[in-house]
Order: structure tokens, then C-alpha cells, then sequence
């Protein structure tokens, strides 16, 4: 399993579950730590979009993110649409990945690393500041999927 946190800038930090691994309410704010330690001191204010997940509605995450004093940006459970990174990160990704065969974890974790630092400042832009014109495009649709062309 692949979490991964990013920005306008690109990627701030990714961790690769070993195979088995549940997110927790407790490994998340693990997580939440070590990203908040990449963050430290390099912006002012954080603005987290943040999904209804079990892990993240938890009452221990939701203390996490006050004592961070991130600013947290809700959306419906499952909501592709309204994700970047399922409808830009993750689907440049899986097209990456597809058919691709690796030996072991560290292959995996290799390419992914790669593939991430060979993307440009402007894809990683493009994925952030183009959610506001998709939640246009779902409220102007009463909320139907959005259809890719």
C-alpha cells in the first residue's frame, strides 16, 4: 500500500506499506507526525484535504490535526473526482505501472521514487489548482461522476 502526500511542488512525503498493512487511526497519525516534520518551518499555513476514511474521521486523528493546526479541506467518502490524487496522481501512476513486473519491494519503491522526481513542478500544479473547477463540475452535474474525455 502506497501513502503518499503532495503539492503544488510535488511530492512532500511517501511511505510504502509492506503488503497486509491496514491503515489505523494510530499508524495514520504516525504518519501525520513524520509529514508535519517534512512541513516544519517551510510554510505557514497547511491546508489538508482530507477524506471521510475510518483512519481519518478517527477522534485521535481529528486531535492530531488541531494540534498540528492544519487546516483541513473535507469531501465525501469515495469521491474520485474530487480527489487530485485519484484523478491526477494516481492515474498517471497506474498508467506508469501498468504491465510492470518487479522483483522486490525496493524495485517498487526505486521506481516509484523515480517516477515522482521525473514529473514537473507544473503536473503536480496542475493536479492541486484544477479542484476548484472539478467541484464546479460536479455541483453543475448534481454531483454525477465526472466523465473524462
Amino acid at each position: 500500500m502506497l501513502s503518499v502526500w503532495w503539492g503544488v511542488k510535488g511530492i512532500i512525503h511517501l511511505e510504502l506499506l509492506p503488503n497486509g498493512y491496514t491503515i489505523t487511526a494510530d499508524l495514520y497519525c504516525q504518519q501525520l507526525d513524520r509529514l508535519a516534520q517534512k512541513l516544519k518551518g517551510k510554510q505557514d499555513r497547511i491546508y489538508f484535504l482530507h477524506d471521510n476514511a475510518r483512519s481519518h474521521v478517527a477522534k485521535s486523528t481529528r486531535q492530531k490535526l488541531l494540534e498540528l493546526g492544519w487546516v483541513t479541506i473535507p469531501h465525501p467518502p469515495y469521491s474520485p473526482d474530487l480527489a487530485p490524487t485519484d484523478y491526477h496522481l494516481f492515474r498517471s501512476l497506474s498508467n506508469h505501472l501498468r504491465e510492470k513486473k518487479f522483483d522486490d519491494e525496493n524495485d517498487l519503491k526505486i521506481d516509484l521514487l523515480n517516477f515522482f522526481d521525473q514529473k514537473s513542478q507544473d503536473f503536480y500544479e496542475r493536479g492541486i489548482l484544477s479542484l476548484p473547477e472539478r467541484w464546479q463540475q460536479v455541483i453543475d452535474s448534481n454531483g454525477a461522476y465526472i466523465v473524462e474525455s
